[in-house]
Order: structure tokens, then sequence, then C-alpha cells
């Protein structure tokens, strides 16, 4: 039992590591990071950092940086038309549209240019698509590029709807926020009991320390990763609560900065089955008539402060995507 206790230890602390360096790298993205550099961050030898961050990760770290580098361009490309190629793909870390331009057609079978052409072209099919007929629509069906929604995920969207009094969009700028976390990657869509899990891990390290006791404190899911563009058992996301710059983390509880800036609020009052219709419903339906595209910081989920037990099953969440105007 008490070999079993250290080895959870060493596993958290392990764990730990291994997340403040995958933050490093994503806050570094553009910039040419090093073996050393990573393991400093780590604190681990950089003799024996690669082997451990395949066993913790299950990619190689040069993998899983360029899988990074090329998904934020992949995002980029498709929000970003005030960019180049060639910006993006120094923003992304590369040292010129070339490389860019190699890697991006080895992971995704299309040029960068092509990308952002066929996701343009969705788009104007997304929004255009309600003004059609029936012989039109069906004209347009084998016009619609291979990339990130087909036809029928594109049907559903527009059939999306929330009910009105269960719906409500503002514009926010939030502050700086510092916040502890725990990290999951994999599948988790429609995964209650996963969320559940994770939110317990955090409140048995936060309670004890007072952390929850505090007005100031919120919870927030952070999605790091597009489910359009990465492989689900990469995805990650990050279960978390609010606390001071100064707090001190330990072993698998990190700490990140999210950064202030504008995100568009969806207030919802949501059901365990519902949270797809709600993301559905921002991005498919409010987003493309708002005015706004997104930014390429990461999006959360905002759960307030509860007034009351409720007792319909339904969790107050505000879905916030960060944006800035066309």
């Amino acid at each position: 039992m008490e070999n079993e206790v250290v080895n959870t230890r060493l596993l958290s602390v392990y764990r730990g590591r291994i997340n403040a360096v995958i933050d490093y790298i994503e806050k570094h993205i553009d910039e040419s990071l090093t073996l050393e550099e990573l393991s400093q961050v780590a604190n681990f030898s950089k003799f024996h950092f690669h082997r451990i961050f395949f066993a913790m990760t299950g990619e190689r770290l040069y993998e899983f940086i360029q899988r990074l580098r090329i998904q934020k361009g992949a995002m980029l490309l498709s929000n970003r038309s005030d960019l180049s190629i060639t910006d993006i793909a120094l923003e992304c870390g590369f040292s010129g549209s070339a490389a860019f331009s190699r890697r991006f057609r080895a992971v995704f079978q299309k040029t960068p240019s092509q990308w952002r052409k066929d996701y343009h072209a969705l788009s104007n099919f997304d929004q255009d698509h309600c003004k059609m007929d029936q012989a039109q629509s069906n004209a347009w069906k084998d016009k619609i590029p291979p990339i990130l929604y087909n036809y029928d995920i594109l049907r559903e969207k527009r059939r999306t709807t929330m009910n009105e009094e269960n719906r409500k969009v503002t514009i926010k700028t939030f502050p700086t926020m510092t916040a502890a976390y725990v990290r999951y990657m994999g599948p988790y869509k429609g995964n209650a009991k996963l969320f559940e899990s994770l939110f317990s891990k955090l409140c048995a390290w936060a309670e004890p320390r007072g952390l929850l006791k505090s007005p100031k404190a919120q919870f927030l899911i952070i999605y790091h990763d597009d489910p359009e563009i990465t492989a689900e058992e990469k995805l990650r996301v990050s279960v978390c609560v609010t606390v001071a710059p100064e707090t001190a983390v330990d072993g698998e509880i990190g700490k990140m900065e999210i950064a202030a800036g504008t995100y568009a609020s969806a207030y919802f009052e949501l059901g365990d089955d519902e949270y797809q219709q709600a993301w559905d419903w921002v991005y498919g339906v409010w987003l493309p008539s708002s005015g706004y595209v997104p930014d390429d910081r990461p999006c959360f989920e905002l759960y307030p402060p509860a007034e009351k037990d409720r007792t319909d099953g339904k969790t107050p969440v505000e879905i916030c995507i960060p944006v800035k105007p066309v």
C-alpha cells in the first residue's frame, strides 16, 4: 500500500511537469523550441526527457510540436483572412511559407491556399443555403469541399435551435485570469462521468487550501484543440478553478494564465445531453451573422456560481468564444 501511494505521487509529479511543458510549447509555438530549453521547463535531464515525454503523451516531442503548429495554421487559415500564408507560417514557428506548405500538405493532403479557399466556400454555403430552394440545394451538394463538415452535419447545424429563453449572447472583455487545472487528453464528448471525476480531483486539491471559499473563484473548462481538426485521442481539455497568481501548485495540478481579451459569451442552462447542441448553435447560427470571427485563443466554458439549488437537472454555463470584428 505504501509503495502504491509513493508511485501515485510520483506519477502525479511527472504529469504535472509534462503539462507545464505542453503549456510552454503552446505559449511559445512561434519560437524555435530546443530540447535543452524544454527539458529545463520540465526539470528533467535532456538525456531522458524524450523518452519520458513519449511515455506520458504517446507522441514524440518533435511530432507533438509539429502537430500543434499545423493545427494552429489550419485554424488561422480558416479564420484570419487578413494574414498571408507567410505570416501564418511565421506565427506557427516555421521558417517560411515553403516549409509550412510542405508539412501542411503532408498532413491534410491539400495546400494551405486550397484549405483556405475550401473553407471560405463552405462558410458561404453555410450562410447562403437557407435562401436556396430544394433544386438549388441538390445542385450545391456535390460542390461542398470535403473539409471540416459534410453536408449532413451542416444540415443538422441549421436545424439546431435553442429555446429563446435559454440563450443569450453578449460581448465581454475578460481580464487576465490565473487558473489551477487538472488536464485530460483523449475523447471526452458526452462523457459526463469523466468531467465529474476531473472536477472531483480538482476540488479535492482546492478545498483544503481554502481556494473555493474565495468570492472570485470560478470554474472553467478550457478546450485547447479544435475537435474538427484534431484526432479524438489527441484532444486536450483542462478543468480549472481561478486562483490568485501567487498560488502554489504541485504534482498533477498545473497552473496557467488565461489571456485577457474579447469573448462572445453565450449563456445557457443545459442538461448533460445539450452541450453539443449549444456549441453548434453558437458556431453554426450565431457566429456567421454576428459580425465577429473567432480569434486564435482557446475557447472555454465558464460556470457561474449557482444562485440556488436546481431541481430541473440544468446547469448554468457560459460558452466563451474568443472573437474579433470581421
